[in-house]
């Protein structure tokens, strides 16, 4: 046997004996299968303290995080509760076209939590920063000491932080997605909700080589920018401009039954923009490559939020497709209820009236608006708004 066989055979041992010890690490005080049930149940029911299972109570979680998750439960299950005659009533309901209050408030919505960066540390590799992790998070990650390892103060490259970086014998980027993933697993459900078994790639900004791929239900755990798609599909009529709306399906493990754009979604490891955005246009519409190859990139909006321990630092790239008269959506993977098309000037009524939309997708909307001429520069708070739209770190 050679040397480099053997040195090889010994890596991969080395590595076999870290997810080994990576997995030894798990909480085993993780909740049981009938609380975690129990918690998973809350999501379609109102919530409050007391009617959490004391086995949930007693649970591994911390009280931030189980506050955290049972204030987006809330928020999901009340802005959920409505029906398109609601969103019609509403639309159609007078309004104060020139009054800019409603989109800034949705735009806060999306932009939250600003005051608490100080209780998250970076997250760095190769020298390079591609996240921030919540103190009370990175206590779970401590103790997979042969994944991840802490610095403190200027004892590492160029970070005079404290911040947290993957261990040197992860030095592919298939070995770090392995063994960040049997941490993940580790951790749960009861720890991290929602997990799709879809990668989102870990960049220090988009475009550039990626140091691993990570879950996405996780990116928000250890703050790393996500990138997504959305698009407008419009319709012209007479010279008037009528957006499709969709309303997500009561099932969706993520804001069920609210309004949602014609087409979006999440960019995974491995696919450019264009191609997602003409996956995503026949799976959740039924539009053929033929028109959605028509769709054009018009920019993109950002936002930061911080919830808990989720520091969201989302990218959302835009596209506006013009449809034709006749063309009718249908959803092909179950994840939308029904589309509706809705006069663009009633939309942005509904925008500014109610809580109705899936949040980010407010802000897609409204940079439709100001592009084509629904927001004009005579408004007060034009280019305040207009800004806002970028409020994240767009890069």
């Amino acid at each position: 046997m050679t040397s480099r066989s053997s040195s090889s055979i010994a890596t991969q041992r080395s590595l076999a004996r870290l997810r080994l010890e990576a997995l030894m690490a798990c909480n085993p005080h993780t909740l049981s299968l009938r609380s975690r049930s129990s918690f998973f149940s809350l999501y379609n029911s109102p919530l409050s303290p007391r009617s959490l299972p004391n086995t949930l109570l007693r649970s591994s979680l911390s009280s931030q995080s189980l506050n955290s998750t049972i204030h987006r439960s809330i928020a999901t299950v009340s802005a959920s509760k409505f029906t398109w005659d609601d969103v019609f009533n509403i639309a159609r309901s007078r309004n104060d076209s020139s009054d800019l209050r409603g989109f800034f408030d949705k735009i806060e919505i999306c932009n939250r939590g600003s005051e608490k960066r100080n209780e998250f540390i970076s997250f760095v590799i190769e020298d390079q920063m591609v996240g921030y992790v919540h103190n009370g998070f990175a206590e779970y990650l401590r103790r997979f000491q042969n994944v991840f390892i802490f610095f403190q103060n200027n004892s590492y490259g160029n970070h005079a932080d404290n911040h947290v970086t993957l261990h040197p014998n992860l030095a592919t980027p298939e070995e770090r997605t392995r063994a960040v993933a049997d941490v993940v697993k580790c951790l749960g459900e009861e720890l991290i909700p929602g997990i799709r078994n879809e990668l989102y790639p870990v960049t220090s900004s988009f475009g550039m080589p990626a140091f691993f791929s990570l879950e996405r239900a996780a990116a928000p755990y250890f703050g790393i920018k996500a990138y997504g798609v959305h698009m407008n599909g419009y319709v012209e009529r007479a010279g008037k401009k009528y957006l499709w709306i969709g309303k997500r399906s009561e099932v969706k493990p993520t804001y069920p039954g609210m309004l949602d754009h014609l087409v979006a979604g999440g960019l995974p490891h491995g696919i450019s923009c264009g191609e997602n955005l003409v996956k995503e246009c026949e799976e959740e519409a039924g539009i053929p490559s033929s028109i959605s190859n028509g769709a054009m990139p018009v920019g993109a909006v950002s936002y930061m939020d911080i919830d808990g321990y989720r520091y969201k630092r989302d990218v959302l790239f835009c596209y506006d497709l013009r449809l034709p008269e006749g063309f009718i959506p249908k959803n092909q993977d179950g994840e939308v209820e029904s589309f509706k098309l809705i006069p663009v000037a009633d939309a942005a009524n509904v925008i500014r009236k109610t809580q109705f939309f899936k949040p980010n997708c407010n802000l897609v909307i409204i940079d439709f608006l100001f592009r084509h001429g629904f927001i004009r520069p005579e408004e007060f708070g034009y280019l305040k708004l207009l800004q806002s739209l970028r409020s994240g770190d767009c890069s």
